[in-house]
């Protein structure tokens, strides 16, 4: 259940979003008890200003906007906010035969941390595998680092297959996935997050027929922004 506030937060921070700002809060009476004792305030006021920004910092990173998804059966959207640090082909797998695209989005701590499902899809496969936490910008990371594979398949014609891949970064440590095999989710409906900065990649089949939308560099929003679209 998503906490009713004028930004609502995700279900997906818990325990986080209930703890740490529950921590602070705490901190903060204490100093404000032990600043009644002293003569000079300042310093508890200075404490007091940069608890607060970390309790909105807090707060901000586990927001999870309303979002409605475009009306774009030919669409794949970005699964994650954040920026377009590479798109590269790669060589087919298992799943995907042939060549394949790769789409990685970098999500730094002030980015929305909500992963959405790029389309009508269903969910054949979930994939979790161990790794390292390195920085999450650099390409390698998908290769190396904790990530969670979604095996999709389009629900709409052309049935192909996609994978979005949820990697954890140098921060980040905890990969949140509630999708299990056999579900089927509506294009820009939410599946989980990565929490404290992470990268989410989209490989989609190397095909005439699509046309990638973005290009490196590009600011984009999970569930909004049209990474790739069928011609």
């Amino acid at each position: 259940m998503i906490l009713n506030m004028r930004i609502p937060l995700t279900k997906y921070g818990l325990p986080q979003v209930v703890m740490i700002p529950a921590i602070i809060l705490a901190v903060m009476l204490l100093c404000l008890f032990a600043g009644f004792h002293l003569a000079v305030k300042w310093p508890v006021l200075i404490i007091e200003s940069i608890l607060f920004v970390l309790l909105i910092f807090v707060l901000s990173f586990f927001r999870d906007p309303e979002r409605t998804a475009p009306n774009d059966a030919a669409a794949l959207l970005a699964p994650a906010d954040g920026r377009i640090m590479d798109i590269e082909t790669v060589e087919g797998n298992s799943f995907i035969e042939g060549k394949a695209v790769r789409i990685g989005i970098f999500l730094s701590i002030f980015n929305t941390h909500i992963n959405r499902s790029p389309c009508r899809v269903k969910v054949e496969k979930i994939e979790y595998k161990k790794g390292k936490f390195k920085d999450a910008r650099n390409p390698a990371a998908g290769k190396v680092n904790e990530s969670n594979d979604l095996f999709l398949v389009r629900r709409n014609e052309p049935a192909d297959k996609l994978i979005v891949r949820q990697i954890s970064g140098a921060i980040a440590r905890r990969i949140v996935c509630e999708a299990a095999e056999g579900d089927e989710l509506d294009a820009g409906e939410k599946f989980g997050m990565i929490k404290f900065g992470s990268r989410t990649e989209l490989y989609i089949p190397m095909r005439e027929n699509i046309q990638c939308m973005t290009k490196v560099g590009d600011k984009v929003k999970a569930g909004l922004t049209v990474l790739a679209r069928y011609t």
